[in-house]
């Protein structure tokens, strides 16, 4: 029995097989406080603490305090404890979320003392926060002229949320889902924006913060969640000794209420906001239902069962109508089911309809879900379900997110709303209940009238464009602030400058770090995480073997170099991967092929590599691969279906392809607001070498364009199709023939099974590879500064420099300068001072160049100023070494940051692939723990010369002025 400390009670003990771990539940005895502990022996240890959070206004009081609570505690009284832990930690994660109903502090780390450390500041930062005002004014709102220190400049808002969620609200998805919730939920508190709304925010005052910080962060409403092979009597006592003792029960018990239930549906007409001189069939319409409650096993899991029937793939029956209706250009962003709010919400809908699509849409849906009542769904689609429920049960996730917080993370809107977490995670008794359910067929039909036909919790709404929106809230914001400016006595505009001096002085103050724990350069390991495999050649075939814990799972990759291509084939490349395992094979078509896909799979696709030569930014090697993964008694299925796939695949089906793009156009268009760093990055680093030129043609906002000109062109060109069809067929015939390697990942007593087959099944390939011939891309070295003008309320600012490859000696040093720069002056200068939500630097060898960035920026001639002075500031100063430790750190935490079992092995293979060997991923990390501070001044001076930087922009209309005086 695992001991645990005596100041908690434990509930219950389960071992959850499918998971590889044991969950325990307890209770502390005094507070009230949950704790759950997921088992497990993994390294990667994770912690989290949670609150429920239940803002009923939309002044983003929850969200504003996640960034507050974080900046100094009563333990560690220094202005930026959450950063400057960063840079002092060899974490694998490290954040705060705040949620529509909870707000939690993560992290994760494979390092015991650094574990423990970081326990000790989050426990402090969260139940002993000191909630400086100073700091609620920089993170939150605060009213500052436009001079500083002149009263009689206009006055603006600054904050970091406050422009933040001008970010976020730029997001046409994210509008689109507040005002849904607006409409869906009227009693509680996802009624309300819980991130804020830039309107609202700067309402919020100081004393509402510390009010609100005081009921919700307490122990007695507080979720803690750990995972791992830490001891949980040592958890449990450092929680206990550090926080929880120190506190008695509260009498507040904090809960989400049921909302009241519609007796008859609404239908909803509001605009968002769309800076675009063409509106025409941009409207969109979603129709959503309030569902049963997420603490009840049975409502979550008839919900999602039924979410898989109508959405799963292209063939399902909702998620084909969305993308082949003539009513809209693509379906929505919101279809599916949200399973973390208190009650469930389902949701379909389609963007790009014209303004009097609403009655046919709502007609169409409901003419579907009766066809569905009153027919059924097949009983293999039913079993093909419940095996893509059993598959992602049992996968191991962690190539983004830790898996144990992604373990955490699935538990925790149970806990918030003190369900059965365990219930929800252990699926092997729920799958076996669904199968013997479905075996009636009148399961489906009943479960499709009950939820949705006969469910009057129903919203249509319809979000239609507004081309004035933007500059209406722009006005109305400007007029707020001068009548403000008209009413301040002459003391008032003072304590305006006086304020602003004081968090200056604030923000440029040198804390003493000493105070907060660190590891340090002697605490790195000398090993780093590598999947070993080993290397069989037979015949034409290179295979690469893994033997991984996959829990049940086996992952396969063919992946084929490409040769010599002309441009309009290297053009095509994203198009191809996106299609090849998304069209029919031989004479089923693509739905029968979707429908094979799930009874065999756990997903399949295609994606490009593509990677300079070690030695050179202007030598580009290149391969396609096709990757797919299933359990274990499927690996012979498959196989036939990736060979089936590559052998038979059908360009031919024109409406399929043509639907694609046009979903693709409209999900690149949806992206900018979240990605626009991402997007000017690419701009500003475009033409420095080949790799970062067609990844501006392919991914960023030239891609875009491109994308936008080809559906064009499709609608209105029936000979486009053909040719862009015939073009297909000749790049995969050249990709087939290529240089073919097999990536074979699964568990010692499958893995011969898996590669064993492999000549059997794909003996077709690479008998004659072409090998004449090497990918090449043109040649490119030069500057290309660039503004883009899109639909966003905030800016995003880049510059880029040419630098060297990663073989290069200079590229251990450039990688720890990118974090040097950002820890030591732009998180100040940009961040705190600028109030932009991000900023950064960072070196990409495999472009060879080196970009600084800001993200949901409200400034852009003062960040590029920023971002020259950082420059400046590296070359003039003295520096520390603590500050080169805390950089290399941060270097060394990022190689070393453990993936899922397969996700190991595929970057252990690829890497390879492309030069990329132990032993060299080795020598560069060795020789970032060599690093002087003269290396880094050293490299800025040499590739950081602003004669040769480049500049990209993404901003809105409204700065086109501004822009043009840059």
């Amino acid at each position: 029995m695992t001991q645990h400390h005596h100041a908690f009670e434990l509930i219950r003990q389960q071992d959850i097989e499918s998971l590889n771990l044991s969950v325990y539940e307890y209770k502390h005895i005094k507070t009230g406080a949950s704790h759950y502990h997921f088992a497990s022996d993994s390294k990667e240890n994770v912690f989290l603490v949670g609150f429920r959070t239940v803002p009923m206004d939309h002044k983003g009081v929850a969200h504003i305090l996640e960034h507050t609570a974080l900046c100094g505690s009563k333990k560690y009284p220094v202005r930026d404890p959450f950063f400057m832990m960063i840079r002092r930690s060899l974490n694998t994660f490290m954040n705060a979320f705040t949620s529509n109903d909870w707000t939690a502090y993560p992290f994760a780390s494979t390092n015991r003392k650094d574990f423990f450390n970081l326990l000790d500041v989050y426990l402090d930062a969260t139940f002993f926060s000191r909630l400086d005002e100073l700091d609620f004014l920089q993170e939150g709102h605060r009213l500052e002229f436009e001079e500083a220190d002149n009263s009689d400049s206009d006055l603006v808002y600054k904050g970091v949320v406050f422009n933040e969620m001008k970010g976020a609200m730029s997001s046409i998805s994210s509008t689109l889902w507040q005002t849904l919730c607006k409409h869906l939920f009227t009693d509680t508190t996802y009624h309300y924006n819980s991130g804020g709304d830039p309107e609202d925010i700067t309402d919020l005052s100081y004393q509402e913060l510390t009010d609100f910080y005081q009921k919700h962060y307490h122990p007695s409403n507080a979720m803690f969640s750990t995972f791992g092979d830490i001891d949980v009597l040592e958890l449990q006592t450092d929680i206990e000794e550090k926080a929880l003792q120190h506190f008695s029960a509260s009498n507040d018990t904090i809960s989400v209420g049921r909302e009241t239930r519609l007796t008859t549906p609404k239908r909803i007409t509001e605009h968002y906001a769309l800076d675009s001189d063409n509106s025409e069939n941009q409207t969109h319409l979603v129709l959503s239902w309030l569902l049963g409650a997420n603490t009840s096993l049975t409502d979550i899991m008839e919900a999602q069962l039924l979410s898989y029937v109508l959405f799963e793939n292209s063939a399902s029956p909702l998620q084909h109508y969305l993308e082949t209706t003539p009513l809209g250009t693509a379906p929505s962003p919101l279809c599916g089911l949200e399973d973390s709010y208190h009650e469930l919400v389902f949701c379909c809908g389609i963007q790009g309809a014209n303004t009097k699509s609403a009655d046919a849409f709502e007609a169409d849906i409901f003419k579907l879900l009766n066809k569905i009542s009153d027919e059924g769904i097949e009983a293999e689609r039913l079993d093909a379900i419940i095996h893509q429920l059993e598959l992602s049960q049992r996968e191991i996730t962690g190539d983004g997110y830790p898996f144990g917080l992604q373990i955490i993370l699935n538990a925790l809107p149970s806990v918030t709303h003190r369900g059965d977490p365990i219930e929800l995670l252990d699926l092997d008794p729920v799958l076996e209940k669904l199968r013997h359910d479905t075996q009636d067929p009148n399961y489906i039909k009943g479960l499709v009238k009950k939820l949705l036909l006969d469910n009057n919790h129903r919203v249509l709404l319809e979000m239609h464009p507004d081309q004035t929106l933007s500059e209406k809230r722009d006005e109305a914001e400007k007029a707020k602030l001068a009548t403000i400016k008209a009413s301040l006595s002459a003391e008032e505009k003072q304590h305006i400058v006086t304020q602003a001096k004081a968090l200056e002085a604030r923000q440029s103050q040198d804390d003493d770090g000493s105070i907060l724990p660190k590891v340090g350069l002697q605490d790195v390991p000398n090993d780093f995480p590598y999947a070993d495999g080993n290397m069989v050649k037979s015949k034409s075939i290179t295979q690469h073997n893994y033997i991984q814990g996959t829990n049940g799972l086996s992952y396969q990759q063919l992946i084929f170099k490409l040769p010599a291509l002309p441009a309009e084939l290297i053009n095509i490349i994203p198009i191809y991967t996106q299609c090849l395992t998304e069209l029919g094979i031989g004479n089923d078509d693509f739905q029968r092929v979707q429908n094979r896909q799930s009874e065999t799979v756990g997903s399949i696709g295609a994606f490009n590599l593509m990677r300079a030569d070690l030695s050179s930014e202007q030598c580009v090697h290149a391969y396609i691969a096709i990757s797919a993964k299933a359990l274990n008694r499927n690996i012979d299925a498959m196989q036939s279906l990736i060979a089936d796939t590559l052998q038979g695949i059908q360009f031919s089906e024109h409406d399929r392809i043509k639907e694609m793009i046009s979903q693709q156009r409209v999900r690149k268009q949806n992206s900018i607001s979240g990605a626009g760093h991402s997007y000017a990055m690419l701009s500003a680093s475009s033409k420095f070498s080949p790799i970062a030129h067609i990844s501006e043609q392919w991914s960023g906002l030239t891609g875009i364009q491109t994308i936008q000109a080809l559906d064009d062109n499709l609608q209105n060109n029936d000979d486009a199709i053909t040719e862009l069809c015939e073009q297909l067929e000749q790049l995969h015939q050249l990709v087939i023939q290529g240089e073919l390697h097999i990536l074979n990942i699964s568990e010692a007593d499958t893995l011969n099974k898996l590669s064993g087959s492999n000549q059997s099944h794909y003996q077709a390939f690479n008998k004659h590879p072409s090998s004449s011939s090497q990918f090449k891309l043109p040649s490119t070295r030069e500057s290309n500064s660039c503004a883009w003008l899109c639909n966003t309320q905030v800016n995003f600012c880049a510059q880029a420099f040419p630098t060297v490859p990663s073989g290069h000696k200079d590229a251990p040093a450039l990688t720890v300068l990118g974090g040097y720069l950002r820890n030591g002056f732009l998180h100040t200068a940009i961040r705190e001072k600028g109030g932009a939500y991000g900023a950064g630097a960072t070196q990409d060898s495999n472009s060879a160049t080196f970009k600084f960035y800001s993200y949901r920026d409200p400034r852009i001639s003062g960040t590029l100023k920023d971002f020259d002075l950082a420059i400046d500031w590296m070359l003039n100063n003295q520096h520390e070494a603590q500050a080169l430790e805390e950089s290399i750190l941060g270097v060394i935490a990022s190689l070393d940051k453990p993936n899922s079992p397969a996700g190991e092995a595929k970057q252990a293979c690829h890497s390879n692939l492309f030069g990329r060997s132990k032993a060299q991923q080795a020598r560069f990390r060795e020789n970032v723990l060599k690093l002087t501070i003269d290396d880094l001044t050293r490299v800025t001076k040499t590739y950081l010369i602003k004669a040769k930087a480049s500049i990209g922009i993404v901003c809105a209309e409204n700065k086109q002025e501004e822009i043009e005086s840059l």
